[in-house]
């Protein structure tokens, strides 16, 4: 009777032990996740920041304003275009601290030319690309020049390009670690159990008999572990959403509620696989090599 409580309480141990295994590893690859996808929105918008000036000639007319500016649209590298006007440049408080008196007083006429200040897409990262767009432009007629920052837009592109890598191998290495923890967390509860598996191949059980109430308990436990991951991963964006309100958007809620389904499915098909994996290993090894582990 006692023995009977004893190997009760290890087997329910160790499933506890492996549900909070399994959930703690959800939530922080949830976590790490949802940290990556935000810092390469970051690194994207800082792409996206470059900004390229070009400035016609005092003498185009509307309608080739209108026609550079269709053309410029019409690149899959802009990701914005807008027209400033050498009125409105003249009126910048900015450009007229740069005089002690009026402009008029000391020039005799408006020297900024009309342009176009374009911001470009994540497509700006292929230098060759960039390099071919920046001398069609200053071949159109009706452009006197194409200015935009190059050695920074270099140096930008540059660390983006580093960050990634470095993102893309940290979330890498995670996940390989924490899938195989999970592996052997998962392994140890199945070798708990050997010796029943054993004794109902003993009795004739068919592998799939004995295979399918283990298999039903790892899908809830996965569920349960998804779940469990999914509220400490919404309790962690409720922190932080009150620290920093300005994080939460719609696309963040969006991605967010991806993030909560990967965690519940991860959960099912984690569990569901490596149970599956250590049960089959243990249901096809003969029984003289079972007291061998």
């Amino acid at each position: 009777m006692k023995d009977d409580k004893r190997l009760k309480r290890k087997v329910r141990n160790s499933y506890i032990v492996s549900t909070v295994s399994i959930t703690l590893v959800l939530f922080l690859l949830g976590s790490v996740g949802y940290l990556m996808t935000a810092a390469l929105k970051v690194a994207k918008t800082l792409q996206e920041s470059i900004a390229v000036t070009v400035e016609l000639s005092s003498e185009i007319s509307d309608n080739q304003r209108a026609e550079i500016e269709k053309q410029l649209a019409e690149e899959i590298i802009v990701s914005s275009i807008r027209f400033s006007s050498r009125t409105e440049k003249a009126e910048d408080e900015e450009f007229r601290k740069m005089f002690g008196a009026e402009f008029e007083e000391v020039l005799p006429e408006n020297p900024l030319p009309d342009s176009f200040e374009l911001t470009l897409s994540a497509a700006s990262e292929d230098q060759q690309l960039l390099d071919d767009f920046i001398g069609a432009m200053e071949r159109i007629p009706g452009v006197e020049h194409v200015s935009y920052p190059a050695r920074m837009a270099q140096r930008l592109h540059a660390t983006v390009n580093k960050i990634r890598l470095v993102l893309i191998l940290f979330g890498g290495a995670l996940l390989v670690i924490s899938l195989i923890l999970l592996s052997n967390t998962i392994r140890l509860a199945i070798f708990s159990k050997r010796y029943l598996i054993n004794t109902m191949k003993l009795v004739g059980a068919t592998k799939w008999f004995i295979m399918k109430p283990f298999l039903g308990s790892s899908i809830t436990q996965g569920i349960i572990a998804g779940v469990a991951a999914a509220m400490l991963f919404c309790l962690a964006v409720y922190g932080l959403n009150e620290a920093v309100p300005e994080l939460m958007t719609f696309a963040e809620i969006r991605k967010i509620t991806v993030i909560l389904g990967a965690m519940i499915v991860g959960g099912v098909v984690i569990s569901g696989l490596f149970t599956f994996a250590a049960l089959n290993k243990f249901v096809n090894m003969k029984s003289n090599k079972i007291y061998l582990y």
